[in-house]
């Protein structure tokens, strides 16, 4: 069956709801002068298992369903939704949407029409992948891993989750399109001890496939990451503070990218003007070598979709193309708003939210230099491995984030490993400071989840190793 055929036989066929139900609902919406209409209908079942101290401690299960009806008029957007998918209630909601409409101008909906998206992943129910013992027994072997590779390893915790979601956008123009999204995750942290002192490490990773991926080489995968960062915050050394030359590893790092450049090119910012790219299209913001493209399409990806929440299929957008600025995110109402057309970019955290304007997978794409000739270009400086949370003011592009994995860099070689390193800076200004691009273009492992304005989405991020030459300020306690 088609995602289409998929989506209707879950969310349209057992509440009775057919295309001339769907088109009673816009003809309501329409009978005032709309810009734009949508009907957005979402099914989803999650669940997610914790394990502590070898025992599982908690584990929940959810059902969510509902629909969302939204109408736009010029900037304006009403908005109303219901977890009782009905005709009735679809009516309601649209009677409520219209206090928003322009007067007179009444029309009907566009010609209907199935809008196919991508196959950038299978349709299979991942929760039903394995059953509960086999969720379990992952988690305990997972556990067994990490307290077998040290013995000073004194507390595990993991955690899987999986989401099953089926997903249907029927449009005033009419187009109507679908999808059937899987998404799975492992997380994984460790704490180890040794002469009282303590530290932790981290890994875990996931994408848009079922439980089966995480084989027994993936999950010891984890369980060295985790215990081996956790060994390195064991020998590390207070970090050095001050402005200094930093060399950014590859994958993980582009959370960087994401946080302090990636949100600062979505469209409502520019639109809005509140963003520091916004009215630069066509002029240089980066340093030569550097492109920098948005990526929905990337097989299984976790922060990949076959269509974005309005229907539309997602697509590769380059946003920098060698430092000069060719673009921003956008979904449809910004787009029509800013004269151009949609990214496959608006995106929603259910039926209960608006769409906006949100990155999916932001990369940095690879150059020319080997990552190892990047570190012995240091004569001294810090090697920042993997990161932890960070902050970041859209507006000034000013960004504070924590180094989970760093090293000293001295005479070009690795020194020491250093903890507590925080990377203090200005997101546009690093992008001009980025004097040498690594050839290894690295994705994150599966782990991402951004938020903006109160809604949480699954994205991906990635880069090569970058070096950074000033302009980056480490405040550390060494």
């Amino acid at each position: 069956m088609t995602h289409l055929e998929l989506a209707r036989q879950s969310l349209l066929v057992p509440f009775s709801l057919d295309d001339a139900a769907l088109d009673r609902v816009f003809a309501s919406l329409l009978q005032h002068d709309v810009d734009y209409a949508d009907l957005y209908f979402q099914y989803s079942r999650s669940e997610a298992w914790s394990l502590d101290e070898g025992i599982v401690k908690s584990g929940s299960f959810n059902i969510d369903q509902g629909v969302g009806v939204r109408a736009v008029s010029g900037e304006k957007t009403a908005f109303a939704y219901s977890d009782d998918i009905s005709l009735n209630a679809l009516l309601q909601a649209a009677e409520a949407t219209r206090a928003i409409a322009r007067q007179g101008g009444s029309r009907s909906a566009g010609l209907r029409r199935g809008l196919a998206g991508h196959a950038l992943y299978g349709v299979d129910d991942p929760l039903a992948s394995l059953d509960s013992a086999a969720k379990v027994a992952l988690l305990e072997r997972l556990e067994q891993m990490a307290r077998s590779l040290d013995s000073r390893v004194v507390q595990v915790m993991a955690s899987i989750a999986g989401e099953h979601e089926l997903i249907y956008v029927a449009r005033h123009d009419g187009v109507h399109a679908a999808d059937v999204r899987p998404l799975v995750r492992v997380s994984l942290r460790v704490i180890l001890e040794d002469s009282g002192r303590r530290e932790q490490g981290s890994s875990g990773g996931g994408g848009r496939f079922d439980y089966a991926y995480f084989t027994d080489d993936v999950l010891l995968d984890y369980a060295k990451k985790a215990v081996d960062q956790a060994l390195l915050n064991l020998q590390a050394r207070p970090a050095p503070a001050g402005e200094m030359t930093v060399v950014l590893g590859g994958g993980w790092p582009g959370i960087l990218l994401h946080e302090a450049i990636g949100h600062g090119l979505e469209g409502d910012f520019n639109r809005k003007g509140s963003s520091a790219f916004s009215g630069r299209i066509g002029e240089r913001v980066a340093a030569k070598g550097i492109t920098v493209v948005d990526d929905g399409t990337l097989a299984q990806r976790r922060g990949s979709l076959n269509i974005d929440d309005e229907g539309n299929p997602t697509q590769r957008t380059v946003l920098i193309e060698d430092g000069i600025l060719k673009g921003y995110l956008q979904d449809s109402l910004n787009a029509r708003l800013m004269n151009t057309v949609s990214t496959g970019n608006g995106r929603r955290e259910s039926y209960a939210h608006l769409p906006m304007p949100r990155m999916t997978n932001t990369l940095m794409l690879a150059g020319e230099h080997d990552p190892q000739e990047i570190i012995a270009s240091i004569d001294r400086g810090l090697y920042a491995v993997n990161f932890g949370g960070g902050q970041v003011d859209i507006t000034s592009g000013k960004f504070v984030f924590d180094a989970a994995e760093a090293w000293w860099v001295e005479g070009g070689k690795l020194q020491y490993p250093v903890k507590g390193a925080t990377l203090i800076g200005n997101g546009p200004d690093v992008l001009t400071r980025v004097s040498m691009i690594g050839n290894d273009l690295q994705l994150d492992p599966g782990v991402g989840t951004c938020g903006k304005d109160g809604q949480s989405v699954p994205v991906g991020v990635g880069q090569p190793t970058l070096r950074v030459d000033g302009g980056l300020t480490v405040g550390g306690t060494g």
